[in-house]
Parts: structure tokens; C-alpha cells; sequence
């Protein structure tokens, strides 16, 4: 049935999609180096279900970190508070952790609610779910969970003493790990390559550079999880999601969007462990100055946890639980087509480990990107417009010609202004559109709100800000809703990391 059939013919009543009485999380049972948790999840007819969370690390594991597993098996349940009445965790938290908890799950289930169902586009569910666009309310994407822990606690220290000069990347394989991972190294950080292997065949994308580092850096570690397995499972159980759910491909996940959380927590206790005191994600500029409400509700358009505020709500934890730890991004001010260029032009080795791909495979014990999906598309932009040869990462001339062929401004998902910018690069080709030059995508973006450089952690600050100097063309502010050209940052009267 297409989701373009009139809202009037959808008649069921939105708190249909409550469909769970409660989702219940046992305490976490350490057993050397594994970790792991019972979900009990309970339908509002009375049947249960359950599900064994794991996750299992490369060194033994200490009864001190689990606070810190507690909160990382939390973390997927907050994808599903829109469509339960309680999520009840059998252990005492912290009030860090509970403030925390209900923070996430406020803002998951708002743009759960916003991006994956209220715009009614989403192939995986059911068309009579979608709810009436007019009579969609402000409230309607807040959770309907309420978070019960059997205790509340005092908040007490998880671990200190951690040295400001180490840095823990999360890592996957993508371009935006690798620059960071090859950025903090030149700035003389130690580096810890960190990489969650999920069961299934996404860990093909990551294995290309997961095995370089194993090969090149002592310090790598990675964490194998199930939680992937933990997704489909829930799928299975929400009534609002097609049956032959498992059947459909495509390139955005069903229902969840609580993704990051959960592979920060889950890696805290290597933090801890190793005294690292810097946490990076490998988030990239995006472009969110434009109206960030939908029919009253805020959201983030699907990716909080790559956004600034995402880093300052978790810093405000680090420091009530892990006081010495930070969490930012060396990306934030610059975009796709800019972190592309640096990463190969810059640390040509580890581009080519890069692997940006839903669906790589593996053919003579080599991984190869499929070069159609919408990732794979996205990077053939950014490499053909920074005349740049994709075989580099293992693209093959068929996946070139397909490019030149088939793609078009429309059918990539990436930000317009760098769409745009990257086809003008482009230009030169006859068979790409012809679009006009947009000046800010290849600058340094300063916004207090989203990309702040006064968020660098200092001892990193200014030669982070040379090295990215030197592959953009300026830097750039927003006025009146434009970028518009800027004098070079000084910092001024904003926050700045001590």
C-alpha cells in the first residue's frame, strides 16, 4: 500500500502504536570478559518475549564498570519509548543516570516520532499507523515509557585520573573515524582505534581498517555486541511494523535512531580502564540552520547523536560520573567533501582502509563497497569531485560509469549546498548536473550552537585548526540564516574548554 493514499482513508487512533505494556532490563551479569542482560519485552495482550543482550570485550572486565554496562544496555531501549508504557530496569542508577535516561528518551522518541512515522514515508510500517498529519499535536512524539528503576542512588565517581593527551576514536571504517584516528595522531595524541563489531554483516565495512589497525596500532581494541540481533527482534514485536519486514532493502534503518549511546557506553569501561581522557565521534558538519520543529515538535532531524548538543548533554554526565573524560568531534566545522579531500590527500594510507558501504562484500579475502547504495554514491562524489580515483578504496570502473550514468542531485541523500557544490566541482563532465558554486561548503563553519571551536579541548585547539586551514578556502559564519564569508577565529567570548 503507498504512502501517498489520503490521510483521510488512515483512521487509526494515534496511541496505536503503544503496543507494549512494558520492556524490562535485567542487571547486567559480569563474567570475565563478557557482559550480559535479559530484555523482557511484554505486550499489551500479555505475552512475553525475551532476548539475551551480550556484549563481549578483548580484556576481562571489572565489577566497577558496571555502572557503565547498566547505562550502555539502557541505551537501545530508548528507540522504543514511543511504543511502551514503562521500560523497568531491575537495578539501582544514579540520579546522573536516570536525569540522563529521561533526557534520551524525550529527544529519541521526538524524532523517532518525526523521522521515522508522523512524515509517513517509512517503507517498514504499515500505512494505517501513520497518523493524520492534521491532527498531529505537539506532545504526540513525546515517550509514553516512564523509566522506573527498582533504586535511585547517589551519583559517585566511575573513574578519574585520565590523561588529557590519550584519545579513544570510535571507529568504523568510514572516512570520518580515519581523518580523526590520522588527525589526534599528528597532534601527538595516543590514539586508541575502538571498534563495536556487531554481529551481522555490517562489520564487513569496518573490517578493511579494523585489520590495518590490529596490524599498525597496539592500542586498537574492538567490543562484539549483538544489539544488531537485539533491532530485528524488537521489529518483530511492534505491531505497526510489516510482517516481511526482513524482506525489504532499504537505506535507512526501520525504527531506531539511539545509535551512538549506545557504543559510547558500551566502550566507557576501555576508557576507564586505560585512563583515556578525550571521547571522539566522528561527527561531520551538518548543515541544521534551517526550522528544526515539525507540527510543534523539535527534533534533530535523526541525528542527535552526531549533534554538539549531543557532546555538551554528555559532558554534563562525564562530569557528575567520569570527571576527567571529554567527548567532541574534530569534524564538526567542516563538511563531507572537505573531510574527504583532507583524509586522502593528507593520510593517504588510511584512505585507503576506507570502506563506506550498506553492503560490502567479500571477494579475495579483499572487501569490496557495492557502489550503488546511497552511502557508496555519496562517496563517489566526494572523490570525483576532488579529482579524486576511487579504486583508491576499491571502487571498480563499473561503479565509476554507473555514477555518470544514474546519479543526479535528487537521488543523493546528502545535504543540498554540498550536493550542489560537489556536482559544480564537477562540472567539467558532461552527463552531471550543472548547478551553481555554493561558497561555504568548502570553508570552516563557526556556530556557537552547532559547530563551536571553542568546544576543541585546547591542547589540540590550534593545530586542529591550521591543519584544516590549510584544504579549505576560509572561514564562514551565519547571518541571517546564510553562511557569508568571516575573518579567521579568535577566540572570543565563548565557552572554551579548559
Amino acid at each position: 500500500m503507498s504512502s501517498s493514499m489520503p490521510w483521510r482513508r488512515w483512521t487509526i487512533q494515534k496511541n496505536n502504536l503503544l503496543c507494549l505494556s512494558s520492556i524490562s532490563l535485567s542487571d547486567p551479569i559480569i563474567d570475565k570478559n563478557t557482559a550480559c542482560a535479559e530484555i523482557i519485552v511484554s505486550k499489551s495482550d500479555g505475552t512475553e518475549n525475551r532476548f539475551e543482550i551480550i556484549n563481549k570485550y578483548e580484556q576481562e572486565l571489572q565489577q566497577t564498570h558496571l555502572p557503565l554496562l547498566r547505562m550502555a544496555f539502557c541505551m537501545p531501549l530508548l528507540n522504543y519509548g514511543l511504543f511502551s508504557e514503562k521500560i523497568q530496569l531491575r537495578f539501582p542508577i544514579s540520579k546522573a543516570d536516570f536525569s540522563l535516561l529521561n533526557d534520551l528518551n524525550l529527544i529519541f522518541s521526538r524524532d523517532i516520532f518525526v523521522n521515522k512515522i508522523a512524515r509517513g514515508t517509512n517503507p517498514y510500517i504499515l500505512p494505517e499507523f501513520y497518523p493524520n498529519q492534521e491532527q498531529i499535536k505537539p506532545h504526540d512524539g513525546d515517550p509514553k515509557a516512564v523509566i522506573h528503576p527498582i533504586q535511585l542512588i547517589s551519583d559517585t565517581s566511575i573513574g578519574d585520573g585520565a590523561d588529557p593527551m590519550k584519545s579513544g576514536v570510535l571507529s568504523s571504517g568510514g572516512k570520518d573515524s580515519l581523518l580523526t584516528y590520522g588527525l589526534l595522531k599528528e597532534l601527538g595524541s595516543d590514539v586508541y582505534p575502538l571498534y563495536m563489531n556487531e554481529s551481522g554483516g555490517h562489520w564487513k565495512t569496518a573490517l578493511t581498517a579494523y585489520t590495518y589497525h590490529k596490524k599498525t596500532e597496539p592500542k586498537t581494541q574492538r567490543v562484539w555486541t549483538n544489539v544488531d540481533r537485539f533491532y530485528g527482534f524488537m521489529l518483530d514485536h511492534l505491531r505497526f511494523i510489516r510482517p516481511d519486514h526482513r524482506e525489504i532493502w532499504h537505506d535507512t534503518y526501520p525504527i531506531r535512531l539511539c545509535i551512538f549511546p549506545f557504543y559510547v557506553f558500551s566502550l566507557l569501561p576501555i576508557f576507564v580502564k586505560e585512563r583515556i581522557g578525550n571521547l571522539l565521534l566522528g561527527s561531520e558538519f551538518d548543515d541544521l540552520r534551517y526550522e528544526i520543529q515539525f507540527k510543534g515538535i523539535q527534533h534533530y532531524f535523526g541525528v542527535y547523536d552526531q549533534h554538539q548538543d549531543y557532546d555538551l548533554r554528555m559532558n554534563e554526565w562525564y562530569g557528575a560520573r567520569i570527571p576527567d573524560l571529554y567527548q567532541w568531534s574534530a569534524l564538526r566545522n567542516i563538511s563531507g567533501l572537505v573531510d574527504q579531500k583532507i583524509l586522502v590527500r593528507r593520510y593517504p594510507d588510511l584512505a585507503r582502509q576506507q570502506r563506506s558501504c550498506h553492503s560490502c562484500h567479500i571477494k579475495n579475502d579483499a572487501v569490496y563497497p557495492c557502489g550503488t547504495c546511497s552511502k557508496c554514491l555519496g562517496i563517489l562524489l566526494y572523490l570525483l569531485a576532488n579529482d579524486i580515483d576511487p579504486t583508491l578504496m576499491n571502487y571498480q570502473q563499473k561503479d565509476i560509469d554507473y555514477f555518470y550514468k544514474n546519479v543526479g542531485v535528487s537521488s543523493l541523500k546528502l545535504d543540498k549546498d554540498e550536493k550542489d557544490q560537489s556536482f559544480f566541482l564537477l562540472k567539467q563532465k558532461d552527463s552531471v548536473p550543472q548547478v551553481g558554486y555554493v561558497d561555504h561548503v568548502e570553508k570552516i563553519h563557526i556556530h556557537t550552537s552547532t559547530c563551536n571551536p571553542s568546544l576543541y579541548p585546547k591542547q589540540f585547539r590550534n593545530g586542529l585548526l591550521r591543519i584544516l586551514e590549510e584544504y579549505t578556502t576560509g572561514y564562514c559564519i551565519l547571518k541571517k540564516g546564510e553562511w557569508v564569508p568571516s575573518e579567521k577565529w579568535q577566540e572570543r567570548s565563548a565557552t572554551v574548554v579548559p
